[in-house]
Formats: C-alpha cells, structure tokens, sequence
C-alpha cells in the first residue's frame, strides 16, 4: 500500500467479519455446552470421537487442525471427566489411542440438539448455511497452502 491508500477500517477487514462471528457463535455454543459440561474445543473432540471411536490422537489432530500440544490438555480434561480413555497403541508405542468411555458414548444423546439449536440462531437457509461452510473450507484451504 503507498503512503495515500487509507487502511481499511475494522468492520471492512474479512478477518474482522470472521473473527466477531466465531465470538458471536462462542455466545450461542457456550450456554448450550456448559449444560454437557463441555468447552467448544472438547465438544469438537467429542464430536470426531462420536463419529468414529477408537482414534488416534494424531488422527484427531488432523481432523481438527490441531497441534498435539493443544489436544493434548483437552483430552487430559476429558478423560478427567470420564468421558473418554487414551492408551498406547499395541502395534506402535508412540501411537495414542482415544475412545469413549460408557459415559462420553451416553452425552451424544444429551449433545443431540446442539445442531438443530445453532442452525436455528445462525438464520439462515440450510442451502446458504451449506454454501458458506464450502466458502469458509476453501478460504481455509488456501490460507494453508499460502502459509
């Protein structure tokens, strides 16, 4: 930018827009979870663990763009919170194994309304909420491939 080209304000930056939504979705997701006792980040645990039980740690780090050092702590709380177990993989030590534990497999049920209740409070149509989930994955993807 030259020295004449004003910066763009606040509300103009993209990164702005997408920042205040997550807040704004953090402000309907936190009274919906603190009633299953879970933060977003676990929830999101939950949820690859509800899909598929029995992964490995660095499974769910890909699935979730996650650093081993931040899931790490979070499942540490879920298994504080029996909900889930970690072990060492048999075949390869260096491996952890995630599962679900009888009562993190009974909070999916609990968890089940979550969607419905979000997909109410965002407003939109089904087909605007599916198209901006597919805009949101390739801006995604191609910040990763810039970086």
């Amino acid at each position: 930018m030259s020295d004449t080209t004003p910066l763009p304000g606040t509300p103009d930056l993209l990164c702005f827009a997408l920042y205040s939504a997550n807040h704004a979705m953090g402000r309907i997701y936190r009274p919906l979870l603190k009633d299953l006792g879970l933060t977003y980040p676990q929830y999101l645990v939950m949820l690859v663990l509800w899909e598929r039980d029995e992964v490995k740690v660095s499974d769910i780090c890909g699935r979730l763009f996650l650093e081993t050092t931040t899931l790490t702590p979070l499942l540490k709380r879920l298994e504080a919170g029996g909900l889930v177990h970690r072990r060492r993989s048999a075949e390869d030590e260096r491996q952890v194994i995630v599962t679900l534990s009888d009562r993190g497999r009974a909070l999916q049920s609990q968890a089940a309304d979550v969607p419905l209740c979000m997909s109410q409070a965002m407003g939109c149509s089904l087909e605007d909420l599916k198209a901006l989930q597919l805009d949101l994955m390739r801006l995604r993807g191609n910040l990763f491939e810039a970086a």
